[in-house]
């Protein structure tokens, strides 16, 4: 192949790619800019079909693998739930996660969108002081990452407002599933008003039929099994 036909190969290849590039759509400028400062060009097959449902409202399951998008999907469909700007003082999303490591590694990811926003990001897990974290709830956060013991005990002893939640956000679900937390779930759940449901797992347990029967009302499902279908 000649110089000149490699360079117009490689000028025919660069235009395909930007035009059947599928980008994101309908996010509010910050998300955006952040996507664009981390070089996110455009949502995975789960992501596509996933975020649009999320911004509906609709209470959602998300089941697919490692490496589909998972993190990222749940992390775009918050910041924009929560207009990427900070709002009063109670938390507005709560994501429960299945221990420390996974509510440090889950805010880091967090803090990587919203390094230029004023969203306000809070982990709450066992090793803590229980009285230094009320207090700093108290005096206003966005969204909490937790584990479900802490997050339950905080709630017993009204150490997290509920009155402003608008996303409730269940991670590695299949895992929190077999270590019985349902029952601590759905005890807050029924202290929720109004709010929207989203469960991300690997592959479905059928203990997950307890969250869809007790307050997943009509949740839309995605699911994925190959991250790269």
């Amino acid at each position: 192949m000649s110089e000149i036909k490699f360079l117009e190969y490689l000028n025919f290849s660069e235009a395909f790619i930007k035009k059947n590039r599928m980008p994101f759509k309908k996010l509010n400028i910050p998300l955006q800019e952040a996507l664009e400062r981390l070089h996110i060009d455009s949502p995975t097959p789960f992501q596509k079909k996933s975020i649009s449902k999320i911004k509906s409202g609709t209470n959602f399951f998300g089941i697919a693998p490692n490496g589909a998008g998972k993190t990222t999907a749940m992390i775009i469909s918050t910041i924009q739930k929560l207009n990427s700007e900070a709002y009063m003082d109670a938390p507005r999303a709560l994501i429960y996660v299945k221990d420390k490591e996974a509510a440090l590694e889950l805010e880091e990811k967090f803090k990587e969108f919203t390094r230029y926003m004023d969203l306000r990001i809070y982990c709450a897990y066992n090793e803590q002081n229980i009285d230094h974290q009320k207090d700093d709830i108290y005096y206003g956060v966005d969204i909490v990452i937790g584990t479900p013991a802490r997050i339950n005990k905080l709630f017993s002893i009204t150490g997290i407002h509920l009155g402003e939640l608008q996303l409730l956000i269940i991670d590695d679900a299949e895992d929190l599933a077999k270590r019985t937390i349902n029952n601590d779930i759905y005890r807050i759940s029924q202290s929720i008003t109004k709010c929207q449901y989203l469960v991300f797992a690997e592959n479905w347990d059928e203990r997950l039929d307890k969250l869809q029967d007790t307050f997943m009302t009509n949740p839309q499902i995605v699911r994925i099994k190959n991250s790269a279908v």
